[in-house]
């Protein structure tokens, strides 16, 4: 037997062990779960209801909730592959309000304040409707820093790209990451 065909039987042997490899890991990543990018969905969760993320924070940034729940939604349409819906009869039902947006103290330089800490809570139920209304509670709590020579006001335009991802970031994840 020549070297040539020996070298050809070798091969051949490697890719169709590789290829039956594939093969195995495909049907068996694709009989339960969904995962993508560490996102874990079961396969009977089609659709996703997503309702609007109310703020019933004592002070109120006009601009919060509409935003968060945009980039929510962008964030679910664009990494997942639920369909999102206005019904009540969706596999998932998300709600959630913004629990926290509050400033503290966060550092002390010569007896005063010199960073100043903007905190933002949010509590999200997520209702699955596939295992009998089965409600999971989460709350998200993310803390922005500033300089304390400005105001809340003189930040939060800056601040609030950083605060819509980070949060809907968080969101996120605890809902479809299993954090």
């Amino acid at each position: 037997m020549s070297s040539h065909s020996i070298l050809s039987k070798r091969y051949l042997k490697n890719a169709c062990i590789k290829l039956a490899c594939i093969f195995l890991a495909l049907n068996l990543s694709s009989c339960h779960i969904y995962t993508f990018k560490d996102v874990s969905i079961p396969a009977d969760i089609k659709t996703i209801k997503l309702s609007y993320i109310d703020n019933r924070a004592t002070y109120k940034s006009p601009q919060l909730s509409s935003k968060l729940t945009d980039a929510l939604q962008q964030k679910i349409t664009g990494q997942t592959r639920l369909t999102l819906t206005n019904s009540d009869n969706a596999d998932y039902q998300v709600s959630g309000y913004i629990t926290n947006y509050y400033v503290s103290t966060a550092g002390i330089s010569g007896q005063q304040a010199s960073t100043n800490r903007l905190t933002v809570g949010v509590h999200i139920d997520l209702l699955n409707t596939k295992e009998n209304n089965k409600i999971t509670p989460y709350d998200i709590s993310r803390d922005f820093d500033f300089s304390a020579s400005l105001t809340l006001q003189q930040v939060e335009p800056q601040l609030m790209n950083d605060i819509i991802k980070n949060v809907s970031d968080e969101i996120f994840n605890r809902l479809f990451s299993n954090w």
